[in-house]
């Protein structure tokens, strides 16, 4: 049975909150990766941004449906998600999009839990660690070349 330590990339490429929005765009298109982790200035893990995040943001800002029945005006989303919305398309670094919920697995985790994983959460770039330690990442590609060998 094959695990994460089998699969995984060890030379992981990481950025910082400060890594501005284009150059973490090149950096994920020159290397055919699909996401990256996010470190502190000691390396450890925060967060997550994948590709994903990047096309989240550059989709219009959608405008909240008002809704005027007489003289009331009700407005059918929160400001607190018109706030967000807008925090997101005026996005210029990481820190504004990545996400500080990252789903990790170590190095012992089972491929096809990993598998599941990706399925059921959605989520195609994981980290591997080895306690706080980044050891590694498992990414989509990294499964499937292991699926067709």
């Amino acid at each position: 049975m094959l695990n994460a330590s089998d699969i995984m990339t060890t030379d992981v490429i990481t950025v910082k909150k400060e890594t501005n929005l284009k150059d973490l765009a090149r950096l994920l298109y020159r290397n055919h990766i699909n996401g990256v982790p996010v470190v502190d200035d000691d390396g450890l893990l925060i967060g997550i941004i994948c590709e994903s995040d990047l096309i989240r943001k550059d989709k219009k800002l959608h405008i909240p449906t008002v809704v005027a029945i007489f003289d009331w005006v009700l407005y059918l989303e929160s400001p607190k998600k018109i706030e967000k919305e807008i925090q997101r398309i005026n996005a210029t670094t990481v820190e504004d999009l990545y996400i500080k919920e990252v789903v990790t697995v170590d190095e012992k985790t089972p491929v096809d839990e990993i598998a599941t994983i990706m399925e059921e959460k959605k989520v195609y770039t994981i980290p591997v660690m080895d306690g706080s330690r980044l050891v590694g990442v498992v990414g989509q590609a990294d499964l499937i070349r292991t699926l067709v060998h």
